[in-house]
This record gives structure tokens, C-alpha cells and sequence, in this order.
């Protein structure tokens, strides 16, 4: 086993069950469906619901992951319960559930106040950053939010 395969064994050493993280954001018409599809309601689009969910899934590791390691979407299974408009504060929880060898599973809510708006599991796969842009062909940004 080389270098990298020894490193991967490793990747996940410092990720503890009951990690968790949030991310907030105030619903803006950029982030709302109505914005993406013609003729829609301006709420909070699922697909932005989910992504503040991985960026706090995300957010819950990163720090613990070994220099060079970066956690990525793997599997979403979410609910979208209640609607809400532009102007709201959502909260995105995520909580660190069950550890596999190369990935690890997070609980996520998202919240409206006091209305949880969805639910879910999301899992991330660890990976060797430049192995992957290598593999892929891709190349990391040096800004970005997750």
C-alpha cells in the first residue's frame, strides 16, 4: 500500500459522532425558486436548502480532517416540510451520526425560527484533495464557501 492509501486510513482519526455545525443565511431572491424556474413562488428553493446543509455538514469536519483531506457530497436524502419567503433567517444543523471507513453520515435540519422547514441525512466522502482533482481533472478554487 503506498503513501496515499496509508494517509486515507487515517483521514478520519480526529471525526467524533455528535460533531456538529450550523449555517445561517437570510433567504434572498437569488435563493428562491421562483428565481430558477419561470412562473414559480419566490421561497427558498430546495436546492439551496440543501446546499446550506452540506456547507454545515462540511463545516462540522474540516478543521479535524488531516492537512490536504476535504470532505464532498456523497448521498442527500432530505425533506423540504414548509415554505419561506425572502427576509427569513434559516438555520442549517448538521450532526455527525455514523463514521464509515472513507465517509461519514450527518443528521441535518434546517430551521425558520422556530419551524424546522426540512430534515434529512447527508453523506460525505473524505478525500485526498490534489488525488481527486488529479483523478477528475479539476481544479480547486481558492475562494469557496464549503
Amino acid at each position: 500500500m503506498g503513501t496515499a492509501g496509508k494517509n486515507d486510513m487515517y483521514a478520519l482519526d480526529n471525526i467524533r459522532i455528535g460533531m456538529t455545525a450550523e449555517h445561517t443565511v437570510t433567504v434572498t431572491l437569488e435563493m428562491t425558486v421562483g428565481h430558477f424556474v419561470a412562473n414559480m413562488p419566490q421561497v427558498y428553493a430546495t436546492p439551496m436548502m440543501i446546499l446550506h446543509m452540506e456547507i454545515a455538514s462540511g463545516s462540522a469536519i474540516a478543521a479535524h480532517l488531516p492537512e490536504g483531506f476535504v470532505s464532498v457530497g456523497m448521498d442527500v436524502n432530505v425533506r423540504h416540510l414548509a415554505a419561506t419567503p425572502v427576509g427569513r433567517k434559516v438555520r442549517a444543523l448538521s450532526r455527525v451520526v455514523q463514521i464509515d471507513s472513507k465517509c461519514v453520515v450527518f443528521e441535518v435540519e434546517a430551521w425558520d425560527g422556530d419551524r424546522k422547514i426540512g430534515d434529512g441525512t447527508h453523506r460525505r466522502g473524505i478525500v485526498n484533495a490534489l488525488e481527486f482533482e488529479k483523478r477528475f481533472g479539476v481544479r480547486r478554487l481558492t475562494t469557496g464557501v464549503a
